[in-house]
């Protein structure tokens, strides 16, 4: 069964630095395929798999060396949220994806290699070790650790975890329907962090629009410092 922790982190200036251009990549990428997503749709009726957007990934890399500067499966995690932001919405349990601002909550998720040593959590890539604040331990199985830096600067690491056991018996009482479906929904909102959350922050886009607004996508896209202030 999955249990969610969120954590306070304290990264270092450098590692700041660092999560600050991994950010940039990762909501540059989102942007770009949502666009890409929305376009199609509008010109032939037809969405973009998972598998089809993380395939643009090594050709993007070549137009825009920049992006390698963002964790690999970081960038890969960025397809998976997409294709299940709008698997939640054709279920109805989210609005549809909205495109990313640099001035709202900014979000990355490691899918693996991420692991607690002492009061400290690693990362993969240019992170490293960041201090983290564990307020209460976690049993189980790591599977997704997402780093986000809020509005008011704060960063904090939201930890999905296995902890292998079964899932509660839905029918045996309505209180544990209730706790079953929470511990769902907060599973479901972290592995798909940065779409339904963002969808109400005030800067993104409307849903109705299919262009890129200017903190979407740089106008020169080529200029990398445009993504991380």
């Amino acid at each position: 069964m999955f249990q969610a922790y969120k954590y306070r982190i304290y990264p270092k200036i450098e590692q700041q630095i660092a999560l600050a251009k991994s950010f940039g990549c990762c909501r540059w990428y989102w942007n770009y395929a949502l666009n890409l997503c929305q376009e199609t749709y509008k010109t032939t009726g037809k969405g973009w798999s998972r598998t089809a957007i993380q395939g643009l990934l090594p050709q993007l890399k070549k137009e825009y060396p920049w992006l390698s500067y963002a964790y690999s499966q970081c960038l890969q995690v960025v397809a998976l949220n997409l294709s299940t932001a709008y698997k939640n919405f054709f279920e109805k349990r989210a609005r549809l994806p909205q495109f990313k601002s640099k001035h709202s909550r900014q979000s990355i998720s490691y899918p693996q290699n991420v692991k607690f040593l002492g009061d400290y959590l690693k990362l993969p890539g240019k992170v490293g070790l960041v201090y983290c604040v564990r307020h209460r331990p976690y049993e189980g199985t790591i599977k997704t650790v997402t780093v986000s830096k809020n509005r008011d600067g704060k960063y904090y690491a939201s930890v999905l975890v296995d902890d292998g056991k079964e899932t509660p018996n839905l029918s045996t009482h309505d209180r544990d329907l209730n706790a079953a479906t929470n511990i769902k929904n907060e599973a479901l909102r972290i592995l798909s962090l940065g779409t339904s959350d963002t969808a109400s922050l005030r800067g993104c886009q409307s849903s109705e629009k299919t262009s890129v607004s200017s903190d979407a996508i740089p106008v020169d896209a080529r200029s990398p410092h445009l993504l991380y202030e």
